[in-house]
C-alpha cells in the first residue's frame, strides 16, 4: 500500500496545480492499486489420502490402460446406438439446459460487477431560452460551474457541474439563449482498498463455479443415461429368459396335469408345476410393465423420444464400454473433477468476499468530473473560450455504524470456513465414490464367472433331474425344484452383468470422464 508521505508528495507536491489535480487523483489511485486485503488462498490439504486404495479386494490396474478422466464418452461408449441416445440427451435434456443458463446468468453478474471498476460517463446537452435576464445569468452560470449571482441549472452527466454563475448573454431578439453540452462521469469510487476488485474477483469466480456446474451436470446426465440404457438391456434378457421359461414350465404343466387326469401324478404335483407356470407368467407381465418404464425414464432424460432403433436389445452378448482400469491412479485425480473444482472455485469467492468486506473498513474515495462546452450560439459550442470544466474529489470516512461492517466481516470469515468444509466434503465424497467403483471393480469378475458357472450347473442338474424323472429314479418335486433353481439362476447372472456394465460406467464417471 502506499504511505501517508506517498499520498502527501502525490497530493501537494510542487508541480500541482488546480489543472493537474485530477491527474494527480488517478496518479493516486494507480499507486495504490496493488492494495488487496483478501487472505492468501491456500487449497486445503490432507482431506483425503495422497493415493486410491490398491491391493487386496482392489483390482489391479492394466498396464496398458489409459487415463480414464482423459477418455471422451464417445470413446468409452462402444454401441452406436448408446452414443447416439447421448448425444440427443446432451441436445434435449431439460436440467442441462437449466444449468447452460444458469451460466449465462452467472456471466451476466459477472459483467456488471466488473463495469464497477472503470467510470460510467455520460454526455447530456441542453439549450435554455427566456427573456429573463437573471435566469439566463444562473443557466449560463450552472453549466460553467463557476462565477456569482443567482439562478442554478443542471451541468455534467450524474449530478457534476451544478454551480451559480452571473453571466450575460447576447440575441438578436428579447430572448436569450444558451447551448451547453456536458460530459462526465459522477462519483466514481477510486478503488484504493480493492473493495471493488475482491467483488469483481468473487463474482468471477462463481461464474467459473457455474460453469463447473454445468459440466457436472452433463457428467452426470452422460452416467445416468449409459445406466438406463443398460438397465433396459438387462430388463429385455430378463423378458427373453422369462418367456423361454414358460415354454418349458408351460410344457411340464401341459403333461403333469394330464397324468393327474389319468392317476399317474398327484394333484400336489400338478399343482406345483402349475405354481412354476404361473410365477413366468407373471414375470413377464412385471417385465413387460418394466421395461415400459424403463423406456420412459430414458426418454426424460434423453428430453425426447428415442426412436426403437436406438434401443437396446438385450446386454448378454453385447461389448457396450471399454473395459480397461487406468493404471497407478493417483488421488489428484480427483482434483480434476468438475464437482470439485466448482467446490474450490466457490471457496476462492469466498475469500475475495472477505478482502471486499475489509476493505469496507477503510475510508472511500470517489470522484466527480465534468469536462464541457457553453454559448450563446449553437454555431459556437465547440468555439474558442467556450470549454468548461469540473472536478469535485469526496472522501467518506467510516465512524459508527452500528456494527455493520464488522458483522459483514464476519459473516463472510464464515462463509470462508463453510466454504472450505464444503470444499473437502466434497473431495472426500469424490474418494469414496471412486474408492466403492474399484473395490465392486475387484470382485465384479469373479461374481459374474460364479453366476455363469452356476446357471450353467444349475440348466445341467434340471435336465438330469427330468431325465431321472422320466426314468422313475427322482420325484417330480425334485425335478420342478431343480427347474426352479435354474431360472433363478439364469435371473441372478443377468442381473450380475449389469452390475458389471453399470460398474464401469460408475467408475468412469467418479474419476471424472465424460467430456468430449
Amino acid at each position: 500500500m502506499a504511505t501517508a508521505a506517498t499520498i502527501n508528495r502525490l497530493m501537494k507536491g510542487p508541480d500541482v496545480t488546480k489543472r493537474n489535480r485530477f491527474a494527480a487523483l488517478l496518479a493516486l489511485s494507480t499507486a495504490l492499486a496493488g492494495c488487496n486485503l483478501a487472505p492468501k488462498y491456500e487449497r486445503p490439504t490432507g482431506a483425503i489420502p495422497a493415493a486410491l486404495p490398491s491391493g487386496g479386494v482392489y483390482p489391479a490396474a492394466a498396464s496398458d490402460a489409459a487415463d480414464v478422466s482423459k477418455i471422451g464418452w464417445r470413446d468409452f461408449f462402444l454401441d452406436d446406438r448408446l452414443r447416439q441416445v447421448i448425444a440427443a440427451g446432451l441436445a434435449n435434456n431439460r436440467d442441462l439446459r437449466v444449468a447452460a443458463a444458469k451460466v449465462l446468468q452467472a456471466r451476466a453478474q459477472y459483467r456488471v460487477t466488473r463495469a464497477d471498476l472503470v467510470p460510467t460517463t455520460t454526455v447530456n446537452g441542453s439549450a435554455t431560452f427566456t427573456n429573463n435576464l437573471f435566469g439566463a445569468a444562473g443557466a449560463q452560470g450552472g453549466a460553467a460551474g463557476g462565477g456569482t449571482g443567482s439562478g442554478t441549472a443542471t451541468g455534467g452527466a450524474g449530478g457534476a457541474g451544478a454551480g451559480t454563475g452571473a453571466g450575460v448573454g447576447t440575441a438578436s431578439s428579447s430572448n436569450i439563449e444558451f447551448f451547453s453540452v456536458n460530459a462526465g462521469f459522477s462519483a466514481f469510487e477510486l478503488d484504493l482498498f480493492g473493495r471493488i476488485r475482491n467483488q469483481n474477483r468473487a463474482a468471477l469466480e462463481s461464474y467459473f463455479a457455474s460453469e463447473e456446474a454445468q459440466r457436472t451436470a452433463r457428467i452426470s446426465l452422460i452416467a445416468e443415461i449409459a445406466t438406463a440404457w443398460l438397465t433396459l438391456a438387462s430388463d429385455q434378457d430378463q423378458l427373453r429368459l422369462a418367456r423361454d421359461t414358460l415354454k418349458a414350465f408351460e410344457e411340464t404343466q401341459r403333461l403333469t396335469s394330464a397324468q393327474f387326469r389319468i392317476g399317474v401324478a398327484s394333484e400336489l404335483e400338478a399343482r406345483q408345476a402349475e405354481t412354476n407356470y404361473q410365477s413366468a407368467r407373471n414375470d413377464i407381465a412385471a417385465l413387460t410393465a418394466q421395461i415400459a418404464r424403463d423406456q420412459n425414464a430414458l426418454n426424460l432424460l434423453v428430453g425426447t423420444t428415442v426412436p426403437a432403433g436406438q434401443l437396446p436389445t438385450g446386454l448378454s452378448v453385447e461389448t457396450v464400454t471399454r473395459d480397461a482400469l487406468p493404471a497407478g491412479i493417483s488421488s489428484d485425480v480427483l482434483l480434476r473433477r468438475p464437482d470439485v473444482l466448482q467446490a474450490e472455485h466457490q471457496l476462492i469467492a469466498q475469500n475475495a468476499n472477505i478482502g471486499a468486506a475489509r476493505a469496507a473498513m477503510f475510508p472511500t474515495i470517489s470522484l466527480t468530473a465534468t469536462l464541457g462546452t457553453i454559448s450563446t450560439a449553437l454555431s459556437g459550442l465547440f468555439g474558442g473560450g467556450s470549454f468548461t470544466y469540473t472536478g469535485a474529489p469526496s472522501i467518506g470516512v467510516p465512524l459508527f455504524d452500528g456494527g455493520r461492517r464488522q458483522g459483514n466481516l464476519d459473516y463472510a470469515r464464515a462463509s470462508q470456513q463453510a466454504a472450505v468444509a464444503t470444499y473437502e466434503k466434497t473431495i472426500q465424497t469424490a474418494f469414496r465414490e471412486v474408492a466403492d467403483a474399484l473395490a465392486q471393480r475387484g470382485t465384479i469378475g469373479e461374481q459374474v464367472a460364479a453366476q455363469t458357472a452356476r446357471a450353467n450347473a444349475a440348466q445341467v442338474a434340471a435336465r438330469l433331474s427330468d431325465a431321472r424323472y422320466r426314468a422313475g429314479v427322482d420325484s417330480f418335486l425334485v425335478s420342478l425344484d431343480a427347474q426352479r433353481t435354474a431360472y433363478a439362476a439364469q435371473q441372478q447372472l443377468v442381473t450380475t452383468r449389469l452390475t458389471r456394465a453399470s460398474n464401469l460406467v460408475e467408475l468412469y464417471r467418479s474419476l471424472g470422464g465424460g467430456l468430449d
